[in-house]
């Protein structure tokens, strides 16, 4: 095959980093050449244009920046080609490390001592053993397991709920919709690491969040959010914290991003929130990733981390 142009097709950030990486072995161009431009063979993408990749005739495959590649998805004029998803170390280390971060800040009361803080208050709360309290995770993929492969080794109990059977060692696994109710219920912290998809838009909602375990070593139970926005309803969220369902939450992602000025989550007391940064892709890891597979596949090799079209992710 001959090397063709790289369509860097993005929006909501400065492309200049990407471009300079990308360009190092091939053509990037930030447009096409007219609606059907023979020469890109490749598009990298974040939240495209719709309908720009619709007619490029030697389009061979597409790349997504980000972990998630529901923005594809949402093209209306989405070409029928490989799309390949980011699977890199750096990104699955940046992501387990948030979420241990924030598993352990709410394991050891951080909300409660940095409102002790200000009010010189010095008042030690009781403190469990991890072994007491189960984080169950949603969503057993890559980023999914090596979080809970981390938080087993600190002693944590680790659940797991993904569509299908996904077994791990330590882990106790559910799958399905008859599998969530009994997952739910023996879980303490809920970490959400979901792809968004039709299937589960909306699915951190007040009914799911009511069926967490309350009686539990932290006093109740607590979310965390650092798969996609869309897979939650905000205002349940802030139902379940005000009513008590929830004791705490840590939220990464929203329904709406940039989370609105006017969002009650910015000052709620029991909130935390970070503007989507648990795992930042970061294209000096991630742009010669993309290369490879690129001259890979032109040497007749399979691509890795094809995304399922059918499943969404």
């Amino acid at each position: 095959m001959e090397k063709g142009r790289i369509l860097l097709a993005v929006t909501g950030f400065h492309p200049q980093r990407w471009r300079e990486l990308l360009s190092a072995e091939r053509e990037v161009v930030l447009e096409p050449d007219g609606a059907r431009d023979p020469s890109i063979t490749y598009a990298v993408v974040w939240k495209q244009k719709p309908n720009i990749l619709a007619s490029l005739p030697n389009l061979r495959a597409i790349f997504s920046i980000g972990a998630g590649v529901d923005h594809i998805f949402a093209d209306p004029g989405l070409p029928d080609v490989p799309i390949v998803k980011v699977v890199a170390d750096n990104l699955t280390q940046y992501m387990t490390e948030y979420v241990v971060w924030r598993v352990l800040d709410h394991h050891r009361q951080g909300l409660l001592y940095r409102s002790q803080q200000p009010k010189k208050i010095w008042h030690e709360p009781q403190q469990r053993p991890a072994s007491d309290i189960s984080v169950g995770i949603m969503g057993l993929g890559n980023l999914g397991r090596a979080a809970a492969s981390v938080l087993l080794s600190l002693g944590f109990a680790v659940n797991g709920w993904s569509r299908g059977d996904r077994p791990m060692d330590g882990v106790a696994t559910y799958s399905g919709e008859a599998g969530l109710i009994p997952f739910l219920k023996a879980t303490d912290i809920l970490v959400v690491l979901l792809p968004l998809t039709p299937d589960t838009r909306g699915i951190i909602n007040y009914g799911v969040l009511k069926e967490l375990r309350k009686r539990n070593g932290l006093g109740g139970s607590v979310l965390i959010n650092a798969g996609r926005g869309r897979l939650q309803k905000d205002a349940d969220i802030l139902r379940a914290l005000d009513d008590g369902t929830l004791k705490e939450a840590s939220l990464d992602v929203f329904e709406v991003e940039p989370l609105p000025k006017t969002s009650p989550l910015w000052s709620h007391p029991k909130v935390f929130v970070t503007p989507h940064t648990a795992a930042t892709s970061d294209p000096v890891h991630l742009a010669p990733i993309m290369l490879r597979q690129m001259d890979a596949f032109e040497r007749g090799e399979k691509l890795d981390n094809l995304v399922d079209r059918k499943a969404g992710y």
